[in-house]
């Protein structure tokens, strides 16, 4: 298996009202996302052990991108690690019994794999957390963009797949739910599509679909229109 190393997909970096959102490449922002991953999945979630110097790291990062919200100050408040298909898929693995009997995965160019999705649990405003949240999909959409994606595999809590549906964002299990040792909580994969996520919002939620398809640069200027390359080209899956 030949795997692509992060660097040679291409990065992201934009301005959304307060938040900087942008790929994840210095050591020092690395180090604060391993971080958080513990305290997410092995602290908060359990969905893992706890380690000793409090960082959650796997062979998937040899290959993987991270996608982060920072605050004024540097701090990293939300990620994603996307998983480009160069590589193995944590659902080829470690969230193999999520996936109906006999369904074969997609492994193309056009497809990657959503993991590691948090927000940091120490932010208690549920607005703020929620704004946060919508910037690391927004950054997920705009890698996406960036580097020619179309699917987008995932595994969540079967709650959050229902939040992330009434937001807009076309998940369509794969799998039924199961609840995942040691926590026992309910997880479901789901494959999500750009091309039918920009057809249904273009219809249902205009604004939505101008908010995710328009980012400020570093240097101040206002981009808009960046939806999916594929979006004019290729119909929706049904």
């Amino acid at each position: 298996m030949q795997v692509v190393p992060a660097g040679a997909h291409k990065e992201i970096e934009f301005y959304e009202g307060e938040f900087l959102v942008k790929t994840l490449k210095d050591e020092s922002d690395l180090q604060q996302a391993y971080r958080l991953r513990h305290r997410v999945f092995a602290e908060k979630l359990q969905w893992l052990p706890p380690t000793e110097d409090g960082k959650e790291m796997d062979m998937y990062d040899l290959w993987g991108v991270t996608v982060g919200v920072f605050g004024y100050d540097g701090m990293l408040l939300g990620m994603a690690r996307l998983l480009p298909y160069s590589g193995k898929f944590m659902l080829e693995h470690e969230f193999g019994a999520l996936l109906h009997q006999g369904y074969a995965i997609r492994k193309a160019p056009d497809t990657a794999e959503i993991t590691r999705l948090a927000v940091n649990p120490d932010i208690r405003d549920a607005k703020l957390s929620s704004r946060i949240m919508l910037g690391v999909l927004k950054g997920i959409y705009q890698w996406a963009v960036e580097n020619e994606i179309r699917y987008y595999y995932l595994e969540v809590e079967h709650r959050f797949l229902r939040a992330l549906r009434m937001l807009g964002f076309p998940c369509e299990p794969v799998g039924p739910v199961v609840k995942l040792p040691p926590a026992e909580v309910g997880a479901v994969a789901a494959i999500y599509d750009m091309v039918r996520f920009d057809e249904e919002n273009g219809q249902k939620r205009p604004e939505f679909l101008e908010w995710i398809s328009t980012l400020t640069t570093p240097a101040g200027t206002a981009v808009t229109g960046r939806t999916s390359t594929f979006s004019q080209a290729v119909p929706a899956l049904v």
